[in-house]
């Protein structure tokens, strides 16, 4: 078993990465992240929630990183700053395993087409199949089994791990993130009805990802039935969620977990998209909508905001009788625009 030897980094080291101050011994050393519970002598933590401030007197951490309001209260080294999530979202890097095990070179059962084109430092799994034309940047990681289809590009610094699919005709910008069996570029749900039977409609169009986006594990970002699905830069996309042909997702927008939508939906930059979101097709959301969990959008948004759909959890005997209710809306808003006009 080979085991990952992490860096270590002096507070004062940390400090000058995340523009922070230090208070206590700059010189101290740390070499790994953890929680305020459990983290170790030689560990940096972080407090970016008051929910967890119980837990700071008696941490045993090197040093906590935290806002300057709780230093007085820290009682070991810290770092502070005015965001302290940003910064732990930014040192966790320093400490990712799969960086520490970055190695180049290409692994002897990858089977490359003679056409495709590998950049430099890239690291090519086991049994990893590149097919003819494709590109494939610098600093490049590719994880076992992944295929790249002909003719799709693969940015510089991007990571497929395991088992992912990039199908034909597909770019992938800069530093993206594709988790172990998404698929990009599978073909879009067409098909044409004669009254008896479906007819397959061929997806002739492609999918191009922006700079910088994540992808999370078994989902499904299909290809343009003509033009292509387009996801902006910095966008970020959670496991198990479904994104339909002809899609549109705007910059740093952000999808939770099976999340659902249809074809040729435009989504504007800045929105957040809650657990089990559906949006039906043919709509389109304007930038900085934000759509709570479990919700169902039927209708174009224009206007930027909160929006939720459907009911809150409650006991089961008291949703039977709210569901009666639902059943009798519609009467009761006629009765009241007749009693309205009496």
């Amino acid at each position: 078993m080979t085991i990952v030897q992490y860096p270590t980094y002096t507070l004062d080291e940390l400090a000058d990465r995340l523009n922070a101050r230090v208070i206590g011994d700059g010189q101290r050393t740390v070499s790994g992240l953890a929680t305020l519970s459990d983290a170790g002598p030689h560990e940096l933590t972080f407090l970016a929630n008051r929910a967890y401030l119980k837990y700071l007197p008696a941490t045993k951490a090197a040093a906590v990183l935290l806002h300057p309001d709780h230093a007085e209260e820290c009682p070991t080294a810290c770092l502070t700053l005015d965001n302290p999530y940003l910064g732990y979202a930014e040192l966790s890097r320093l400490f990712d395993p799969l960086a520490a095990r970055y190695r180049p070179g290409v692994h002897a059962s990858a089977v490359i087409a003679e056409s495709a084109k590998l950049g430099d430092n890239v690291e090519i799994g086991p049994q990893v199949v590149i097919e003819d034309g494709a590109v494939i940047g610098d600093d490049v990681v590719i994880g076992p089994g992944s295929v790249v289809g002909a003719d799709s590009v693969i940015g510089a610094g991007s990571r497929l791990h395991a088992h992912v699919s990039v199908c034909h005709g597909v770019v992938v910008g800069e530093r993206v993130v594709l988790n172990s069996h998404c698929v990009i570029g599978g073909d879009g749900f067409g098909f044409a009805h004669d009254g008896s039977r479906w007819h397959k409609i061929a997806q002739l169009g492609g999918v191009v990802l922006g700079n910088d986006v994540e992808v999370g594990s078994c989902s499904s970002i299909d290809r343009g039935a003509l033009g292509d699905t387009v996801i902006g830069n910095d966008v970020k996309i959670d496991s198990q969620v479904q994104i339909a042909h002809n899609v549109q997702i705007g910059d740093h927008s952000a999808l939770a977990g099976c999340v659902g939508i249809a074809g040729s939906t435009k989504v504007g930059r800045h929105c957040m998209l809650g657990g089990g979101v559906g949006l039906s097709g043919h709509l389109t959301l304007c930038d900085g909508v934000q759509v709570t969990g479990m919700s169902l959008v039927t209708n174009s948004i224009h206007e930027p905001g909160v929006y939720s759909s459907g009911t809150g959890s409650m006991r089961n005997a008291l949703w039977r009788k709210n569901a009666v209710r639902f059943k009798q809306l519609d009467e009761l808003a006629k009765r009241v625009t007749r009693l309205e006009k009496k």
